[in-house]
């Protein structure tokens, strides 16, 4: 095989794999409903509001 098929093997099976990452991430992020969604938004404001702040010199 030339250099330039070794290349586009290659190049092929990244796009491919960049496209497997983005479905799976895609999936994940849809699987929550906006309920959940709600409570961990307020969850995160809750501990950000809690957290004592620290003085500085």
């Amino acid at each position: 095989m030339r250099w330039w098929k070794i290349a586009g093997l290659a190049g092929l099976a990244g796009v491919a794999a960049t496209g497997v990452v983005i479905a799976r991430a895609e999936r994940r992020r849809r699987a929550y409903t906006p309920d959940e969604i709600r409570g961990k938004l307020h969850a995160r404001v809750a501990e950000a509001t809690t957290r004592p702040e620290v003085d500085k010199p």
